[in-house]
């Protein structure tokens, strides 16, 4: 009973991590969100500009493709991390069978799922750094 207790106690560790990376992909989603409408309304606006408006929003519009391919990075890397830290969640529980290859499996799990949640931020901080440039002025309200 004790190492079935110890065990438990061991995988919620993966587990917390996977809350957070659950959490880091709804946050990412909701910008995905944001940027998809930003982009349709730059789709509609473009229909009516012409001449230096319309280079401006196209300018805008391939800032946004940009920020979208970031965020599509950031979404599989969180989704390859969940998965890595679901199968080392596994492979704990394997490992009470005290076998060295589940040994090994959780260790390239688990480091697999760090080493993505890792990619996921670095390519939702790039998203961050390329929604933050100034220079293009936001798309019109009345569009």
């Amino acid at each position: 009973m004790d190492s079935i207790a110890h065990i438990i106690q061991v995988a919620l560790t993966p587990v917390f991590l996977l809350s957070g990376i659950a959490s880091l992909l709804n946050v990412i989603n909701s910008r995905l969100g944001r940027i998809a409408d930003q982009s349709d309304a730059g789709h509609a606006q473009m229909r009516k500009e012409v001449g230096a408006e319309a280079a401006v929003l196209r300018a805008h519009l391939v800032r946004l493709r940009w920020r979208l391919r970031a965020l599509d990075a950031a979404r599989a890397f969180g989704a390859l991390g969940g998965t890595a830290i679901c199968f080392a969640t596994f492979a704990l529980f394997l490992g009470a069978l005290q076998n060295a290859a589940v040994a090994t499996a959780l260790f390239l799990t688990f480091g697999a799922s760090v080493l993505c949640t890792m990619a996921s931020l670095l390519a939702f901080f790039v998203e961050i750094l390329l929604s933050s440039r100034r220079g293009l002025p936001p798309l019109r309200e009345d569009a």
